[in-house]
């Protein structure tokens, strides 16, 4: 019994590996149209990748109710959550915005030869990862609020950025995304909001009364109408939502 929520952990990690090899199947496509014009894409397939990331979120929000239940709660498996973590919400979103990136420099004249540092920066993300997962294992005050934004929201929101780029019927929205330096200050902000030390809400309900979760149930209402309103932009926008909620709310006691 007690291995249960480790199984669930390695479940976590197994759906990061996964969208990671999703990732790296995906190359830049270059296609020719009847009249000569070059086209440059990365395949639609990516998309599997996010599905992959957010089975891994769903996995991680429940191994710790799994642990409590059971009575399992260990050192190993905080620590077990944390490796798994870096892969599935720091290494696999990093490789997509390394995909995205990619793409966005293959965009432009001679963009197909570009030194790979340009790409480099991607990696930033799977750095501020580890760092912010380092650093909340050894900070006992983070169990119901945080200091910085949580890895997994991170995951999620980069998870989304193919499906909204693939799904989207915008063209503003899809140039968006091959706009390098978006792409650049999207790496530098997430991976900031990662290592700083704002005071981010957490998503567990601490008590069972409305006074103390209003704050969570706010966020829920804006994702379900958001996602009716606007699809898959919903995600960015409850992130915005959460982090915005989180700093008006510094001073209330968790």
């Amino acid at each position: 019994m007690k291995q249960i929520p480790n199984i669930f952990t390695l479940a976590n990690l197994f759906f990061g590996c996964m969208a990671i090899v999703q990732i790296l199947q995906n190359g830049i496509s270059i296609q020719f149209t009847p009249m000569g014009d070059q086209f440059i894409d990365i395949p639609e397939s990516i998309w599997m990748a996010s599905l992959f990331i957010a089975l891994a979120a769903v996995i991680d929000f429940f191994d710790g109710f799994v642990a409590r239940a059971l009575g399992a709660s260990s050192e190993m498996g905080k620590q077990l959550d944390s490796l798994a973590d870096v892969v599935s919400f720091g290494v696999a979103p990093g490789m997509i915005m390394y995909q995205f990136l990619r793409l966005s420099w293959a965009s432009e004249p001679s963009g197909i030869d570009v030194s790979w540092w340009v790409l480099m920066p991607a990696f930033l993300i799977p750095c501020a990862a580890a760092y912010r997962l380092a650093k909340f294992n050894i900070d006992e005050g983070q169990q119901f609020s945080f200091k910085g934004v949580p890895t997994p929201a991170v995951g999620l929101l980069i998870a989304s950025f193919p499906v909204i780029y693939w799904t989207s019927q915008h063209a503003l929205i899809v140039d968006i995304f091959k706009n390098k330096w978006f792409l650049y200050g999207a790496i530098l902000a997430v991976s900031y909001l990662m290592i700083c030390n704002w005071p981010i809400q957490s998503l567990k309900f601490k008590e069972k009364n409305l006074q103390s979760n209003w704050p969570k149930l706010l966020l829920a209402a804006l994702a379900l109408l958001s996602a009716l309103l606007f699809k898959w932009l919903a995600v960015p926008i409850v992130f915005l939502a959460y982090i915005v909620v989180s700093l008006l709310l510094r001073n209330r006691s968790n």
